[in-house]
């Protein structure tokens, strides 16, 4: 009896770990913090006296919100999702995966993915070394200062990324 009671309960050890790793718990940007992050980049960039469209995504890289300043060009919103998608795919700065395919020819390829857009203004949203979504930018005269605007609205929702 008592052999098959610990036989029992291996099994139900067994079982209870093969299901935990069958699901998994993932954090992500939600609605509000998407939407204060977007109007903060907006504000940064409207500030320093550029129009820009900011986007942000989740992390697998679906929109969750998208503000236009007054004047932003119509380019502005393809380019701005296309730099978030980019960098919450990479989970990468796009400035830095630009520079980096400038450098290195096999990465100069990441160009021919659809969707992907190596230039400044793409900036992860992270939670320690997570991953949960990213903001990205365009509309100011250079890549360097769509991701000053985004760097700049992610320090003011800091204390929401613990």
């Amino acid at each position: 009896m008592r052999k098959q009671a610990s036989i029992a309960l291996a099994l139900s050890l067994l079982a209870a770990g093969a299901s935990a790793q069958g699901v998994r718990t993932e954090r992500n940007v939600s609605l509000a913090l998407a939407n204060q992050i977007a109007a903060a980049t907006v504000a940064s960039c409207s500030a320093a006296g550029y129009a820009v469209t900011a986007t942000v995504v989740d992390r697998a890289g679906g929109v969750r919100s998208v503000q236009r300043a007054d004047n932003a060009g119509p380019h502005t919103l393809a380019a701005s999702l296309d730099k978030a998608f980019t960098s919450a795919s990479a989970k990468n700065n796009t400035l830095a995966m630009m520079e980096g395919a400038q450098k290195n020819a096999a990465a100069a390829n990441l160009v021919h993915i659809p969707g992907f857009l190596l230039l400044g203004g793409g900036v992860p949203i992270k939670v320690g070394n997570e991953t949960i979504g990213a903001v990205g930018v365009g509309g100011a005269p250079g890549g360097h200062l769509d991701e000053q605007c985004a760097v700049a609205a992610l320090d003011t929702v800091k204390d929401q990324l613990k």
